[in-house]
């Protein structure tokens, strides 16, 4: 049984936003500022993850940060791939940030479950950086 009276950590969780809903047809081109939404609001709820796992907020790098604009300039079914890419990945992090913040809620330790959602986070988002690499960053 738990120790229930040990001290709940508490999280800021102000960027814990829902993200938003993938595109209700995938086939249609977003545009590259519905893009870059959509990579910040993983990103959101990535760094809500991160304090759910006790880890410090995440520095972003411009390779990151320049993703949507990146894309853009990639041919149609790049973008494409990164666009599904992300929403992917939204739906791997809405359900579990969702769990998690559920867990914390009732008293649970999330540390662990946290981290390997972290894990997984930086998994995908390296799968889907590494679709906009050009030949200068692949060396």
């Amino acid at each position: 049984m738990a120790d229930m009276s040990a001290p709940v950590p508490v999280f800021d969780l102000a960027q814990a936003t829902m993200l938003p809903p993938a595109s209700p047809a995938r086939h249609s081109r977003p545009t590259v500022e519905e893009l870059a939404n959509r990579w910040d609001a993983v990103h959101e709820a990535a760094t809500a993850v991160a304090g759910l796992a006790q880890l410090g907020r995440e520095e972003s790098s411009a390779e990151i940060a320049s993703l949507p604009i990146r894309a853009a300039q990639q041919e149609d079914r790049a973008y494409e791939l990164v666009a599904n890419g992300i929403d992917d990945l939204a739906a791997v992090m809405q359900p579990g940030l969702r769990a998690l913040l559920s867990l914390t809620a009732s008293g649970k330790d999330t540390t662990a479950a946290a981290m390997t959602l972290w894990r997984e986070f930086h998994v995908a988002r390296a799968a889907i950086l590494a679709l906009v690499l050009d030949e200068h960053d692949a060396r």
